[in-house]
């Protein structure tokens, strides 16, 4: 059976929703869970953008998404604490959250990635793409899908 299991989060509500069932199963398999919050790395602005182009320094950018994705996964660990489950977070910086979820749940042993899916179909799911799709695509681990 699983023994750790890997639940990325945003935040969202969605998201939310899956940390919630990722928690439960662990509860009910004695598994351990660790959440994952992908932010975005500090992109330079565009010459274009000047009026805004020095809001943040590398630096400072760096600690106001850390604090984000602090927030994020202190929610999931209060819900951890309540379900009695042992949970890791773990922050990663990354343009392609879909590589840092495969990164991650490599780097942390995980035997199951459990991830939340908006199900975007059509147009919507080509230009804004799915990152559940592309772990399914690129991912040896198995993946529980949350919908």
């Amino acid at each position: 059976m699983f023994k750790k299991l890997l639940v990325p989060t945003d935040g969202s509500k969605l998201s939310t929703e899956a940390v919630q069932s990722t928690l439960v199963l662990a509860s009910e398999i004695g598994a351990e869970v660790v959440a994952l919050n992908v932010q975005p790395p500090f992109q330079p602005p565009i010459v274009a953008e000047v009026p805004a182009a020095y809001l943040y320094s590398p630096d400072e950018y760096e600690k106001v998404v850390r604090e984000s994705a602090r927030k994020v996964l202190d929610q999931v660990q209060a819900m951890a604490a309540e379900h009695k489950v042992t949970c890791h977070c773990v922050i990663e910086l990354d343009p392609s959250p879909y590589e840092a979820i495969i990164r991650a749940a490599k780097a942390q042993h995980c035997d199951l990635i459990v991830m939340a899916s908006h199900g975007r179909r059509g147009m919507a799911g080509m230009i804004l793409g799915s990152e559940t799709q592309k772990v399914l695509t690129h991912c040896k681990i198995p993946v529980l899908v949350h919908r």
